[in-house]
């Protein structure tokens, strides 16, 4: 299968080298298309204001000064001489769950891949020590392998969580639903030595909706996560109330 990997933590990045040599290992045929730097937090954003260039490192990974976005945007529309059978983002440094998947530029680089109509992953490993990249490598290995021998009969972006632990220690899979975090922690205010505020923004809030069913739940279970995700932001159920709204 030819394959579409990019990622948001850069091309330099551990988990897409573990990545991209386990399913080289595997046989299939491998392109790599990443941000030339860490683009955490990036979304679905798209550079508009200035041109992109395209990199080559020696090893043959091809890097941009752009989002993940922009990469898979670039390789899928005008880059690869083939569009790639799947298109996969990660291995990320950390957990993409519940809230995380709207900031993450993990997610936003498969859903990319997603809308230019093209069966799309995104993989995180959910944690930050991050000692267990294999594990998460051969999760993808698995799915792709059972993908090239049945393929998944609808369009299909998948979002892919994977225990930081052993894979003997892996207790199997489960599709969930997003969970949902509570609230973030405030910005963090600092005075740089020019006597000027500067602000961080806070981290992210622990799980709220973590029940049975969630992705939080299945990684505290040790089991990885598959949620397949949509993009239709539309809230149905407000429809008649916002034209309710508008003719009283």
């Amino acid at each position: 299968m030819r394959i579409l990997l990019s990622n948001d933590d850069g091309y330099f990045a551990p988990g897409l080298a573990v990545l991209a040599a386990t399913l080289t290992h595997h046989g299939h045929e491998i392109t790599v298309v990443a941000p030339e730097r860490d683009r955490s937090g990036a979304s679905n954003s798209l550079t508009l204001d200035r041109p992109l260039m395209v990199r080559q490192t020696p090893g043959g990974f091809h890097y941009v000064n752009g989002t993940p976005t922009d990469c898979v945007h670039l390789a899928v529309t005008g880059l690869l001489p083939q569009l790639p059978d799947m298109v996969i983002s990660g291995i990320n440094h950390g957990a993409n769950m519940g809230d995380d998947t709207v900031y993450s530029g993990t997610v936003a680089a498969a859903t990319e891949g997603f809308l230019l109509g093209i069966p799309s992953v995104a993989v995180s490993l959910a944690n930050v020590q991050q000692e267990n990249f294999q594990t998460a490598a051969d999760t993808i290995a698995g799915l792709v392998a059972r993908f090239a021998e049945k393929p998944f009969p609808e369009h299909v972006l998948l979002n892919v969580n994977v225990p930081d632990v052993p894979v003997d220690q892996i207790t199997g899979y489960e599709v969930t639903r997003l969970g949902r975090r509570h609230k973030a922690q405030d910005t963090v205010k600092t005075i740089n030595p020019r006597n000027q505020t500067m602000y961080w923004v806070g981290a992210a809030g622990a799980a709220q909706d973590a029940g049975p069913g969630t992705d939080f739940h299945a990684l505290a279970h040790g089991r990885i996560s598959l949620t397949p995700l949509q993009l239709d932001l539309t809230r149905y159920t407000q429809m008649g109330l916002v034209e309710d709204w508008l003719s009283q």
